[in-house]
């Protein structure tokens, strides 16, 4: 039962944008007061619009679950130019790898979720990914498109536009001879170790 709607709590307000870790951008659409099992709880009415969902969150939750204001446009432009750097991909088993990517894309963080993207795209010159990689390149995509879209107030569409463009103005990856280059590098790095 629905006592009492309010319109801000915590520096956040209905009508606001916001980051949950686990779901990506999302938009308070009310606060509200609930008696639950006798219990008075004021929570936070999140919905994301393109997953069909709707989150409440009680608001003594919100510093747990890493809820967070978007990103201000200084750290989208920093994430953009994260997004052309060399990826940086490490040598260890995929598993190992595919759970720090899981973990940086859950962790909300947008200059870890587009690191994320750097380290997994492919562009159509190079080799195919398999099924998993490419999931987790499609799930960090769909986050830091939603964040920058929703900061520069762009549709998706263009947002992911806008990363695809910067990613290809990285250092051409998948020729044989970047591959040398960094089996060399990497086996540099060994030797120091």
């Amino acid at each position: 039962m629905v006592t009492k709607k309010v319109q801000q709590r915590l520096g956040f307000k209905t009508g606001e944008y916001i980051v949950y870790p686990a779901h990506g951008v999302g938009l308070i659409t009310s606060i509200e007061e609930q008696e639950v099992a006798g219990l008075t709880l004021e929570l936070f009415v999140i919905s994301f619009e393109q997953d069909k969902l709707t989150l409440r969150v009680p608001v003594a939750k919100i510093k747990s679950v890493g809820m967070r204001k978007l990103a201000e446009e200084p750290e989208v432009k920093k994430a953009l130019e994260t997004v052309t750097g060399r990826a940086r991909v490490k040598r260890t088993m995929w598993s190992r790898r595919a759970q720090e990517y899981e973990a940086k894309i859950n962790s909300g963080d947008l200059i870890a979720i587009s690191e994320v993207v750097r380290d997994l795209y492919r562009s159509d010159d190079q080799p195919e990914q398999s099924y998993s990689e490419r999931q987790l390149f499609e799930q960090a995509m769909d986050r830091m498109s939603r964040e920058v879209a929703a900061v520069n107030k762009l549709t998706l569409t263009e947002a992911v536009q806008l990363i695809e463009k910067n990613l290809q103005k990285g250092p051409k990856r998948g020729s044989k001879a970047d591959a040398a280059a960094d089996d060399e590098a990497d086996a540099g790095e060994e030797a120091a170790a």
